[in-house]
This record gives structure tokens, C-alpha cells and sequence, in this order.
């Protein structure tokens, strides 16, 4: 593998195979994350809590898996690199358990809720397998904290697509064969994103490349590894603020659906061509997100990346909270102001992710050690566990609030569900803008380390 060689400016076409490889992962992980939930409850017929239950066991697995797979994707070796390999291992078989999920097989109850665990935990392996890697690679594809910076644009540019994609033509490949209730309809959505997910992840494999490589002198060593990883203070305080962040995500994604369904009352009448407004919100949501995205670069320069993140998510938490105030009948309300919320968040994963790679130079920096893909897969665990909690909370608080799947919901349940939709995210995304004050390194600082760092590998390669 190269060390040095390139390690600075990426051409586009390189920018936009590592994009699309977001694309991929959201073919499969936004629509597990927004729709699997409902999923269960309203197509398998599985117990809202029971459903909660699985989300919160499944945690517990990568609290294993994660780290292990961190530790595995760094101490590979290959001449493909050491993590664009998993691109090519696991593309096929994340496909192929994306699709699984959604079989929605003729079992009994029991049957189903068993078939639930077994494909959802091995769904979840499957996207740290291949998403650990992925994420760490941006942090040796180049060594220059504006490309990084790009890169991640790119990624979240093609994380976003994916959103709108499935927006546009999830519902209406679902309506075209058999309706909203039916397996077989979900199924068939399922093959078509499943089938391009694996496609576009072999593309990424074929257009990305690995520059920057750990010290020579570097001896694999998992528990030191977790000693420098705790130790990196900026680190905690990003894997923090990711929890919170994610724990408001995975319950605004899985309260979505029902949000419209009951609360919002829309049906599958074609509003817009052929949309539905329950499409029609679900695709225009990350289209605002992309254009949002554009900001980034922009808001980075002028604020630093820090002081934007911190602005843009109290800016969110306000916009987040005022769904509550809007009558979600009124669909032209809530849409424009879902445009709003989603333009502003647009460049806040695109700043979190740029920030994981500035603290793993910190931490190479400080530490002489570089742990790039264990790094990431702490990011992965806290991303799923965050995500999983907001989809535990979902499940319990559906069944607190007395939600009953395919009827007229009671006053309490409705209530429960804008609560859930409104009020309870926007305050745990205030929580995540106060904590990110204790995140302490500018962007100055970030140069003056990329700058050390390259000089030291300029010294090692000499030698």
C-alpha cells in the first residue's frame, strides 16, 4: 500500500465513488432506520415493545462487534489497502441480508419475532463490516484537512441522494404491488435497493485508493488502542454528542411514518404527479439537506467547524421543537417547515464526520499511534447505539401512549406521537449543542497538526 505517494488532492471522480458508496449504505440503512420499525408493527403484526426489546438486544452484540471490527479493519493488510477490501468482501452479502429484513415471512408470531432478531442483528454485522471500513477510509485517502473536508461533503451529498431517492420511489413501488400492509410489496422495493446498494459499493471498491498508512514501526496492539482512543478527549466529546444526535434521529425516523399516517393524516391519494404527500415529504426533506450540504464549506470558513455545528444545531433543536405548534393537518405548514429544518441540518453530518477525521490526526498527533478504523467503528457503535435507542424509545413509548397498529388512534396516542415527533428531539438536540462546547480543538490547530504529521511521515520515509 502507498504511504505518501498523492496524499493531498483527490480528482472528482475519486470524490464522487467515495460518495456514492454513502449512497449505497442508505439504499439499505435509511430505509431500515426510518421504515423497520413501522415494518414490524403494522406489516409483521410484531408487539411495539417487543420490537423496542430487539433494538436495545441488538445493541449489546455491537457493543462486541463494533471495536472488534475496528481493531480487524486496521490490522488488515492487503493490495487493496486495508480497508477498501471490505468494499469488495461484504458489498453482496449487505445486499443480500437488506433484503431479508423485509421478506416478511408467513410464520406465527413467535416465528416472525425469532426471523426479526436473526435478520436484524445480521443486517446490523453486515453494516459494521462494511461501514467501519468505509468511514475510516476517508481518513487515509488523503492527508489535507480541505479535502477531508470535501470528501466529506461528497459523502453526505450521496447519503442525502440515496434519501431522496427512496423518497421518490419507495412508496410508489410499494403502492404498485400490493399496498402499504403487503410483504410482497415491500419485498419487491426492497430487491430494486438492495441490488443497487451492492452495485454502488463495488463502484466505490473501483474508484477510491488509500494514501495515508500508520507508522512503519507501529505494532498492532487492540488494548493500548483502546487506552489511546479513551484518552482522546475530542473524541469522547464528538462520540457523546454523536450519541445524543443519533438517539434524536433514530426516533425522529421511526415516529415519521406514523407522524404522517395518524397525526398528519395522510393517505396515498396522488397529490403531485404521481406522489403521494406522504412522498412527496419523505423526498423533498433530503433535497433541502442537500442544498443545505452547500453551506458547509461557507459556514466552516467563516465560523470554524465547531462554532457552526454548535449554531446549526440550537438552529435545529428551535425548528425541530416548533412541529409541535403547527397543525400537522395543514400539510403545506409542516412541509415547508420540514424544508427549513432539514436546509439547515444539511451541513451538520457532513461537519461531525470532517471532525473525526481532524481527531484522528489529534490523536496520532498526540499519542504516536494512528487508529483510524477502531476510531470509526467507536463512531459506528455510538451511530447504531444512538439509533437504536431512539428506536427502543419509539417502540416503548408507542406502547406507553397506547398505539394500536392500522386503526383510528386514541387522543393519548396521537399526542404521544407529536411529542415523539417534536418536543422530546428538539430538547435532546439542545442537549448535544451544549455538550459540543467541550470540544476544544480550532481549526487552526487542526493545520498546524496536519502539517507536523506530514512532516514526520516525510522523516520516517526518508530513513
Amino acid at each position: 500500500m502507498q504511504t505518501q505517494k498523492n496524499s493531498g488532492t483527490l480528482s472528482r471522480t475519486e470524490k464522487i465513488g467515495y460518495g456514492l458508496g454513502d449512497t449505497a449504505s442508505n439504499f439499505v440503512f435509511h430505509i431500515v432506520n426510518a421504515f423497520l420499525i413501522t415494518y414490524y408493527t403494522d406489516v409483521m403484526g410484531l408487539n411495539p415493545v417487543a420490537v423496542g426489546t430487539l433494538y436495545g438486544v441488538a445493541r449489546i452484540w455491537d457493543a462486541i462487534s463494533d471495536p472488534l471490527m475496528g481493531g480487524l479493519a486496521d490490522r488488515t493488510q492487503t493490495r487493496f489497502g486495508k480497508y477498501r477490501p471490505y468494499l469488495l468482501w461484504i458489498a453482496i452479502p449487505y445486499g443480500l441480508i437488506g433484503f431479508l429484513a423485509f421478506l416478511g415471512p408467513d410464520f406465527t408470531a413467535t416465528g416472525k419475532l425469532i426471523y426479526a432478531y436473526v435478520t436484524y442483528i445480521l443486517l446490523m454485522t453486515a453494516y459494521t463490516a462494511i461501514n467501519v471500513p468505509y468511514s475510516a477510509m476517508m481518513g487515509t485517502m488523503t492527508s489535507d484537512p480541505t479535502e477531508r473536508a470535501s470528501l466529506s461533503n461528497f459523502r453526505f451529498a450521496g447519503a442525502f441522494s440515496a434519501q431522496v431517492i427512496i423518497g421518490l420511489a419507495l412508496f410508489p413501488i410499494i403502492n404498485s404491488f400490493g399496498g402499504r400492509n403487503s410483504p410482497e410489496a415491500w419485498r419487491t422495493a426492497m430487491i430494486a435497493f438492495s441490488v443497487l446498494a451492492t452495485i454502488l459499493f463495488l463502484y466505490t471498491f473501483l474508484t477510491t485508493r488509500e494514501r495515508i498508512a500508520p507508522p512503519e514501526d507501529e505494532k498492532a496492539d487492540l488494548t493500548k488502542d483502546l487506552v489511546f482512543l479513551t484518552g482522546n478527549r475530542p473524541l469522547i466529546v464528538m462520540l457523546v454528542v454523536a450519541f445524543i444526535t443519533l438517539a434524536f434521529s433514530g426516533l425522529r425516523w421511526g415516529i415519521t411514518y406514523p407522524y404522517l399516517k395518524y397525526v398528519a393524516n395522510l393517505g396515498d391519494e396522488k397529490y403531485f404527479w404521481y406522489l403521494d404527500k406522504i412522498s412527496i415529504f419523505y423526498a423533498t426533506g433530503p433535497i433541502a439537506l442537500v442544498l443545505g450540504l452547500l453551506m458547509t464549506k461557507p459556514l466552516s470558513k467563516r465560523f470554524g467547524k465547531r462554532n457552526a455545528l454548535i449554531g446549526l444545531t440550537m438552529i435545529s433543536a428551535v425548528l425541530t421543537i416548533a412541529f409541535y405548534f403547527v397543525p400537522a393537518t395543514n400539510f403545506e405548514q409542516i412541509f415547508w417547515l420540514n424544508i427549513v429544518s432539514a436546509f439547515m441540518a444539511g451541513p451538520m453530518p457532513a461537519l461531525v464526520w470532517a471532525i473525526y477525521t481532524d481527531v484522528v490526526d489529534y490523536g496520532e498527533w498526540k499519542f504516536d499511534r494512528r487508529i483510524t478504523a477502531l476510531t470509526f467503528a467507536a463512531a459506528m457503535f455510538v451511530q447504531k447505539a444512538g439509533l437504536a435507542l431512539g428506536g427502543w424509545s419509539v417502540g416503548l413509548l408507542l406502547g406507553y401512549f397506547g398505539y394500536i397498529a392500522n386503526v383510528d388512534q386514541s387522543e393519548r396516542s396521537l399526542n404521544g406521537i407529536l411529542l415523539m415527533f417534536s418536543i422530546i428531539p428538539g430538547v435532546l438536540t439542545i442537549l448535544s449543542g451544549v455538550i459540543l462546547f467541550w470540544y476544544n480543538i480550532g481549526d487552526d490547530e487542526v493545520e498546524n497538526i496536519a502539517i507536523e504529521l506530514e512532516e514526520r511521515r516525510k522523516s520516517v520515509s526518508a530513513k
